[in-house]
């Protein structure tokens, strides 16, 4: 049997249409009846008059003849009725149309997107409408009324700018020139706030030559305020313990010679926290038994061996101080000078600038100061010589950061207190956030410090809720702008650059300061409340970080940022030790085992008490340099020993402590 069935496509028109062939042939051999289908695919035809069509003519009159069989008038023999199956699709017809769809999709969404991050068709540039604005624009129409001529303007500017330099420079001299202490036979010698007597990382070599004398030694010294917060940022071994994140004080009123001079003052009551101060300090030797006291807010550590350098502080009420740190007094006058200016310009570039090198010049030389000479006696020349050298790079990329974000905030602002308290009162609070920020745990921006640190990582998750809340605020300010397309460019641009520098083999980024504000200023880019906040406070922040460190390297290797932290390296192991003890003096003997990798390990160090009392190298004398053995004369205090291999001449990591007790006794390390 055999049925034709001609169809049309609508989609291809008239001249197209497919003509299917299906036969139905009965086989009397098998228990079904196949179908056999025959379809010839759409051909092209030619187009010809011939007439009207046959749809178009009407309704056709029904024939009989021509109407399709049913299948169900036919009879067969083997009882079976055929099944007409469905014409098979290729692989690509059956996931080309989900895929259309998905792609149909996918393109709307996209460009739903697009269209949002483009913001209105009209856009609403921010402009901060000043409270009370008779009030706010007083100070500049008081100006123009009283000295109209722009000449007679700049020259009250220039009498202004002389006369902060004036009462800035007097006391910056008076409080930094050199001078005497009553009751001291040489000048003053200015120190950092942790300058010590002895040298970290084994810098005094065996036995401290390298820091002699130990005793009959005393100068006048002078301390900056501020001092009592500087910490030791990396575990420092004092006895049978590691400090860190503490100051390192060790004893009162006779102090371990490797404390902070400084705060070893502030800790026995002779300098001043708040504004530092001076005296005299005194080398008296080595001394026993450290007792660890709280005192003046800090609390020193308790060491109850000996050492061989100690120093204590002259305690004669004669000794007077002639000069004081002025930092205070110096902070108003500042605060005065850029307040004013603030208020009285409507000058974007006059009052960036200025209050600019104003705020560097103070952080540089006043409220954070760095790179003085250990014990100078002619400071102000270094801490000038400092400032220019840092100024002036500095100054270029101030240019930039005026160009592409100050200058918008700035320009035709008329609300001048609301500028002064928020963009000039936020420079200053990040200019000032080695005071502002104290309080946050985290000292650098580094993995190792986050691991080490107490409440370092949970400090990070707020600073990170926080200014995910700020980004999304900026975020819809600037789509009000239709300026978000260009700044998500910019942000992808520089997390390119992160990732980049994250994969550089051999280098570590490091986050400093100034590099985080360069980063989150162009997000400050708009005329609000909120962006001037934001924007003084990451001004605040590069003046901060460039003025007391400089354009410091953002990719460093690791030994640059581990500075004194660990090596991570193999620690000895150390054998049974073999006490010998007398009635006057005692001794013992600690042995070693090979180290693990003898090609890549030159020496062994060992620290009685935290100095350095034996260093050999084993490719030199072999068959000597597996012992060590020290004699104790007295057996009123306890010895505590380290040992290290010596790689290139440095002492790696050391091991814990191992405690010789006053009965004689050994403990704290693991013996093989």
């Amino acid at each position: 049997m055999a049925g034709v069935v001609l169809t049309q496509n609508p989609k291809l028109g008239r001249e197209y249409c497919a003509v299917t062939l299906q036969f139905w042939i009965p086989f009397t051999d098998t228990s079904q009846t196949p179908l056999v289908r025959l379809i010839l695919h759409p051909m092209s035809m030619e187009i010809r008059e011939y007439g009207p069509r046959e749809d178009e003519m009407g309704p056709p009159a029904f024939d009989e003849e021509s109407q399709p069989l049913r299948v169900d008038t036919f009879e067969f023999d083997d009882g079976h009725t055929p099944t007409i199956s469905k014409p098979r699709l290729l692989p690509h017809e059956r996931w080309l149309p989900s895929a259309r769809r998905l792609f149909s999709r996918v393109r709307n969404i996209s460009g739903a997107v697009i269209t949002w991050l483009k913001g209105p068709e009209s856009p609403q540039i921010q402009v901060i409408t000043p409270l009370l604005p008779s009030v706010q624009a007083y100070p500049v129409r008081w100006l123009n009324k009283t000295i109209p001529r722009r000449q007679h303007q700049l020259i009250l500017l220039a009498i202004f700018c002389l006369c902060w330099m004036l009462a800035f420079g007097i006391p910056l001299h008076l409080s930094a020139a050199g001078g005497r202490v009553d009751g001291a036979a040489g000048p003053i010698q200015y120190l950092d706030c942790a300058d010590s007597f002895w040298l970290r990382g084994n810098g005094c070599g065996v036995d401290g030559n390298e820091c002699r004398p130990f005793n009959g030694s005393s100068f006048a010294f002078r301390c900056p305020g501020n001092c009592a917060r500087v910490q030791v940022l990396n575990p420092y071994h004092v006895g049978p313990e590691d400090i860190v994140y503490r100051p390192l004080v060790i004893g009162g009123p006779v102090y371990r010679g490797d404390s902070f001079i400084c705060g070893s003052a502030i800790h026995a009551g002779y300098v001043s926290d708040l504004d530092g101060g001076c005296g005299i300090v005194s080398l008296i030797g080595e001394h026993d038994d450290f007792p660890g006291t709280p005192q003046n807010g800090i609390a020193s550590v308790a060491f109850d061996s000996s050492f061989p350098l100690s120093f204590t502080f002259a305690t004669d009420s004669r000794v007077k101080c002639g000069v004081k740190d002025l930092r205070w007094v110096l902070l108003i006058v500042s605060s005065i000078f850029t307040g004013l200016l603030s208020v009285f310009t409507t000058s974007p570039s006059l009052q960036f600038f200025t209050i600019f090198t104003a705020l560097f010049a103070h952080v540089s030389l006043v409220s954070d100061p760095s790179g003085i000479s250990n014990r100078s006696t002619s400071v102000l020349p270094e801490l000038f010589s400092n400032f220019v050298g840092r100024l002036l790079p500095a100054t270029f990329s101030a240019a930039v950061i005026f160009r592409f974000c100050v200058q918008r905030s700035l320009q035709g602002l008329t609300a001048q207190f609301e500028k002064t308290a928020l963009w000039l009162g936020g420079c200053w609070i990040g200019a000032l956030s080695n005071y502002t920020f104290d309080w946050v745990p985290i000292s650098r921006l580094t993995a190792h410090d986050l691991e080490q640190q107490p409440g370092a990582k949970l400090a990070l998750a707020m600073i990170m809720v926080v200014l995910t809340a700020i980004i999304g605020q900026q975020v819809y300010y600037f789509r009000l702008e239709g300026r978000l397309p260009r700044y998500l460019a910019l942000y992808g641009t520089f997390l390119m650059a992160i990732i980049i520098s994250l994969a550089l083999p051999g280098l570590q980024l490091r986050i400093h300061h100034y590099v985080l504000a360069l980063l989150l200023l162009p997000g400050t880019s708009m005329q609000t409340r909120p962006s001037l906040l934001y924007q003084g406070l990451l001004i605040g922040l590069f003046i901060n970080g460039t003025a007391r460190w400089g354009f410091d390297s953002i990719l460093q290797t690791p030994d640059a940022l581990r500075e004194d932290s660990a090596f991570n390296s193999p620690v000895p192991s150390i054998l049974e030790p073999v006490i010998s003890l007398g009635a006057v003096t005692s001794n013992i003997t600690l042995r070693w085992a090979p180290p693990p990798l003898s090609s890549l390990i030159d020496g062994i160090s060992v620290l009685v008490n935290d100095v350095e009392r034996y260093r050999a190298f084993f490719r030199e004398s072999p068959s000597a340099d597996d012992h060590f053995t020290w004699t104790r004369r007295s057996h009123e205090t306890p010895e505590y020993f380290r040992f290290a291999y010596v790689k290139d001449s440095k002492s790696l990591d050391y091991t814990e402590a191992g405690t010789w007790s006053t009965n004689g006794s050994w403990s704290g390390l693991e013996q093989e």
